[in-house]
């Protein structure tokens, strides 16, 4: 059976060397932007100091394409086996994916684990997952990709002494470790269905309520937590790393209107994420965006930002809510010169700028999320009179009122509401919209 990332033990520090190949045509391709080799690798280097591995050393070729034998190709392999040697190194991950056969013979040449930027980015999540389904998630995404790289192994692990109409014992082999991992995957997906009619019952009861949804997207790192913990003084774990919490969280944000909406913080999107994990995810990432706004969260500070909100884009429309109305929110404001910020929120039109740390420009991200939320919305004005004066709640926490005047047998309300809602409230108060 072969080891899938997430059952494979991790010491306290483990001394690493990264590889990449930087060819135009090699390079990260997100929509009409590219990633360089060397951002590329940089997140690399972040990703595995996610998971406390120290970074060493970096080798990288410069090819058209990887070696269909070593990625690399024959004599820079050999300069990564005396850097691994030289360096004390236990471990060796490149930036990009590999073959069963690229892996075996990485592995038989530096002597050492190696690993690629999929099997990290598992590991990662599997470090990160919390929840019985986010683990649940975790485990598909890694049987599956155990699985892919069996499906092109059998012809070297098969024995080349059996005759016509005989298997060899590495073929037998392959088939039960197959057939192990597809049992693996079918008892998943039914815990995965259990999990799911769980979630939509509670979504549908949220639905029912009528109180706007409203998700925090963006690529890893961003912020987004940070941000979470701001608007709803919740404490949902955020910290300085990629990938730092995978589960979405959903509590109550009251706007400043009074107005009271669910915000829901998101995993981060990164480029190259791999499609067992969006696979598996997927059920958690379609309900978690759909919603009736998306707040973008940006880290303004990150020079590669362009190229990481082309990465959430990407995403967002392989999910099919790329056409949600949304807000674009430049994070870390503080980490960026004024001139740069302001070309930003040109660019954008519509954006608004933040610090989340510091909790400087909250107020105008409440208000452009209460300009986009009005943009399907209609406005009605009700004299709710003492007697009723319960439904004013309801009417506050649905909607956002511009204005409330006060008189002997009640208040002039002048509320934005969508128009189910303005329907509804008005038939419970027995009163014509003006």
């Amino acid at each position: 059976m072969p080891r899938t990332p997430y059952e494979l033990e991790q010491s306290n520090t483990i001394r690493a060397v990264i590889v990449g190949i930087y060819d135009q045509n090699a390079a990260a391709t997100v929509g009409e932007q590219v990633f360089s080799w060397k951002e590329s690798l940089k997140e690399l280097s972040r990703l595995a100091e996610t998971l406390d591995y120290q970074v060493v050393a970096q080798v990288t070729q410069d090819r058209e394409a990887p070696d269909p034998q070593t990625y690399i190709g024959k004599g820079k392999a050999r300069e990564l086996a005396e850097t691994v040697e030289g360096e004390d190194v236990a471990c060796v991950i490149v930036d990009g994916r590999l073959t069963p056969t690229q892996l075996r013979n990485l592995e038989d040449l530096t002597g050492v684990a190696v690993m690629d930027r999929t099997d990290l980015i598992l590991r990662i999540f599997a470090a990160r997952a919390k929840t019985a389904e986010g683990k649940l998630q975790v485990q598909m995404a890694a049987a599956q990709h155990a699985l892919a790289r069996l499906a092109g192994a059998g012809v070297q692990m098969s024995n080349p002494g059996a005759g016509i109409g005989t298997r060899g014992p590495g073929e037998t082999k392959i088939e039960m470790d197959r057939r192990v991992l597809r049992n693996r995957i079918a008892s998943l997906n039914r815990e995965l269905k259990k999990v799911a009619r769980q979630r939509a019952e509670q979504t549908k009861k949220r639905r029912e309520s009528g109180i706007p949804l409203i998700s925090l997207v963006g690529y890893t790192n961003a912020g987004k937590s940070t941000l979470f913990n701001a608007l709803t003084g919740d404490e949902a774990y955020a910290d300085d790393k990629l990938f730092a919490t995978l589960d979405p969280w959903t509590r109550r944000w009251r706007l400043p209107s009074g107005q009271v909406v669910l915000l829901v913080d998101t995993v981060g999107f990164i480029q190259g994420l791999p499609h067992e994990l969006i696979a598996a995810f997927r059920a958690t990432l379609e309900e978690s965006v759909d919603s009736d706004l998306l707040i973008h969260v940006v880290d303004a500070s990150n020079p590669a930002w362009p190229q990481q909100m082309a990465t959430v884009h990407g995403v967002l429309s392989d999910l099919g809510v790329d056409e949600r109305p949304r807000v674009v929110c430049f994070n870390k404001k503080d980490r960026v010169p004024l001139h740069e910020l302001d070309s930003m929120l040109r660019i954008h039109h519509g954006s608004v700028a933040i610090s989340a740390v510091f909790e400087e420009g909250l107020d105008d991200l409440a208000r452009a999320v209460v300009e986009r939320l009005s943009e399907k919305r209609i406005t009605v004005t009700w004299h709710v009179p003492y007697s009723k004066w319960d439904l004013v709640f309801e009417i506050k926490r649905l909607g956002n009122v511009r204005s409330e005047v006060h008189d002997d047998e009640g208040a002039l309300l002048r509320v934005d509401l969508l128009p189910e809602d303005a329907e509804r409230l008005s038939r419970k108060l027995g009163i014509r919209k003006q």
